[in-house]
């Protein structure tokens, strides 16, 4: 990762967090009950808050005491030890641990004990904000939450920043790729599948692409872009009957660039979101390197909403378990944090 970006991650996040829960006005997540996170049944906020400040007190600082409590606790016990600390102690908890922690897995630590919501707009707000757009968050986050959550996390922009999260990305985006991100902002898509439009709606998609010479891309982004996730798999059943291509055979071959990426994205996330961020992951990890960024991002948000479901897709569709990835590409307290978040071997 940048090491300027993660900087300003980890000031922004804490000078964030101290305002984020003054108001209620913005719900918090509700968890699926996949995640290989869960909530303690025997949790004691302060004990907790104790145990951590016992592992950071004097010379050198138990890394393994710090990384089992903090994967083992969920995201709102975390929020609740780092009051406790602050009650305790009279110090910021998050602070402290940048401060005997460092590298990736200070970045995973802090992002740990980060609000959800938070830490999608900070992530957000980082994306577009400085040089350069970091395209593959924009396509990542808006892509694979749900309405509620896109609606949340335009509240908390709006409360965190003062700023408008859909101005902020028209600002910094051009064309059908921000088109399209617009639309998804908007959090609108039509509920349920209208029968009467499946046919209708894979015969569109065929002549804005394959049918005839050149892409209408606006066909594309509207049909993609509202339609519910269950009536677009009846689409793509319907299309692949009538045209023989996979609907992600034609997004590729029909659109290009940041577009193309982000048609893909909604595609995959309407087949299957644990199946999307499989994906995510394999590509985080494959070849020469490390996409830490984006293995980072994906065990964090991920880890209480639908990670079992993510290493069952893993396997099934790379022939290889999560778990033994992350060890065989990460090393040290950053790979048995990301291990515990996994939260078992389907090997």
């Amino acid at each position: 990762m940048n090491g300027n970006t993660d900087l300003w991650l980890f000031s922004r996040t804490l000078n964030t967090e101290r305002s984020f829960f003054k108001s209620n006005q913005i719900p918090t997540i509700r968890m699926a009950g996949r995640g290989s996170v869960r909530a303690s049944g025997n949790f004691n906020a302060n004990q907790d808050a104790e145990t951590l400040y016992k592992a950071m007190k004097g010379l050198g600082t138990d890394e393994d005491s710090i990384i089992k409590l903090l994967t083992s606790r969920s995201n709102s016990q975390r929020q609740q030890i780092k009051a406790a600390y602050k009650t305790l102690h009279g110090k910021d908890l998050v602070g402290d641990l940048q401060g005997e922690l460092g590298g990736k897995f200070e970045t995973l630590v802090v992002a740990l004990m980060t609000p959800p919501i938070l830490y999608d707009v900070t992530l957000l707000r980082n994306a577009i904000k400085g040089a350069g757009t970091d395209e593959k968050v924009l396509i990542e986050i808006l892509s694979s939450r749900t309405a509620q959550q896109v609606k949340d996390i335009t509240a908390a922009y709006r409360q965190e920043f003062d700023a408008d999260l859909e101005e902020d990305v028209t600002g910094d985006t051009s064309g059908h790729f921000r088109r399209l991100l617009v639309i998804l902002l908007q959090a609108s898509r039509q509920q349920g599948v209208q029968e009467g439009n499946i046919e209708t709606d894979a015969q569109t998609l065929f002549s804005a692409g394959e049918k005839n010479y050149g892409t209408d891309e606006d066909q594309f982004i509207t049909i993609l872009g509202n339609r519910s996730a269950e009536h677009l798999r009846r689409v793509f059943a319907a299309y692949m009957k009538l045209t023989g291509y996979e609907m992600e055979e034609s997004v590729k071959r029909e659109t290009s660039g940041g577009l193309r990426d982000l048609l893909l994205a909604v595609v995959k996330c309407a087949r299957s979101v644990p199946g999307y961020f499989a994906e995510t992951l394999y590509h985080s990890m494959k070849g020469a390197g490390t996409d830490d960024q984006t293995l980072i991002r994906v065990m964090v948000s991920r880890s209480e909403v639908d990670m079992l479901d993510i290493r069952a897709d893993y396997r099934r569709l790379f022939a290889k378990s999560l778990h033994s990835a992350i060890q065989g590409d990460t090393s040290g307290d950053y790979r048995k944090a990301l291990l515990l978040l996994c939260g078992g071997n389907d090997a």
